[in-house]
């Protein structure tokens, strides 16, 4: 075979040898890239999966107290990614309560909702705590807010003061214990990420388009 046609039909050999290894280690840097956020740092594993999504969701869950300064701070964020998050995201605010005068703004909550008008005055009430500096820490404080907002203050007592809403206070402390969380605001994520970076929402994107890992 000419000399020429031996080197000519050589050089694809050649050439595949000098990429070959130039591809591999571009392929190893790019698995060696860390990910956006790191499990320890921006968010860590709940001691207990608790969830109430189907397997087709993503649950993500807020614990909160309407005297929380960095809840309040919070809650723009938070309105803005609800506009936008998939249909398939569950989102459930839960309000705790881990002491006497957080009772008073969680009980409030659950009868708002129990009456139908969470919406109506959720940022109000928001709003009226700390852009205000009102005191809300009582049921005739409270009873009083309400009436503002176009809600009978007898109807609002009766919903403060009802089984329902004892039921469903007893049952967020319990929630709150189960995720290890002893302060607000804490977001969770398909029952298994506790999210504690300041970028809470970005972190949860990252975290929902994360496979769930099955508990043991």
């Amino acid at each position: 075979m000419p000399y020429l046609l031996r080197r000519l039909l050589l050089m694809p050999s050649i050439l595949l040898a000098g990429v070959l290894p130039l591809s591999i280690a571009h392929t190893a840097d790019l698995s060696a890239t860390p990910p956006l956020f790191q499990e320890g740092k921006d968010y860590i594993r709940s001691p207990a999966a608790v969830t109430l999504a189907t397997p087709d969701q993503h649950e993500v869950v807020e614990l909160f107290w309407y005297g929380c300064s960095y809840c309040y701070k919070l809650e723009p964020t938070a309105r803005e990614w609800l506009k936008h998050k998939s249909e398939n995201v569950v989102f459930t605010r839960i309000a705790v309560a881990f002491g006497a005068d957080w009772d008073p703004g969680a009980r409030a909550y659950y009868a708002a909702e129990a009456l139908g008008v969470l919406n109506k005055v959720h940022q109000p009430l928001f709003d009226a705590i700390h852009r205000e500096k009102r005191k809300l820490n009582t049921e005739d404080e409270l009873a009083t807010f309400f009436a503002q907002q176009g809600v009978d203050q007898e109807t609002f007592r009766r919903a403060y003061r009802s089984f329902q809403t004892e039921t469903q206070l007893r049952r967020s402390n319990q929630l709150a214990q189960r995720y290890g969380i002893h302060s607000v605001p804490a977001v969770i994520v398909n029952g298994q990420y506790d999210v504690r970076a300041p970028q809470m929402f970005e972190v949860v994107d990252f975290l929902i388009a994360k496979p769930t890992v099955p508990q043991g």
